[in-house]
């Protein structure tokens, strides 16, 4: 499993501790890889219309094919979602 985002290797490492992570995050400060995945949009925040990365979830099986999305994640119970879709890509 690997995770990505357009923050510092430092704010990574924080959040990785934080919540008790053990994968590999990507850092993207240069946004090609949220722009390749057509994942950096205009979003809306407090009113104000910013970019940003649009919380999504690739699932990529053994050929490095894309098996599935989720967007719009929203975190409780995802995990639990992607698991399942994991294991039945088996």
């Amino acid at each position: 499993m690997i995770g990505a985002s357009t923050d510092t290797q430092q704010a990574q490492r924080r959040f990785r501790e934080k919540h008790g992570l053990s994968f590999t995050f990507l850092c993207d400060a240069e946004k090609k890889l949220v722009q390749a995945y057509d994942v950096y949009k205009e979003k809306n925040m407090y009113g104000r219309k910013v970019l940003g990365t649009e919380r999504t979830t690739f699932l990529i099986d053994r050929k490095g094919s894309i098996a599935r999305v989720w967007v719009k994640v929203r975190p409780a119970g995802h995990a639990a979602e992607v698991l399942a879709a994991l294991r039945a890509l088996k």
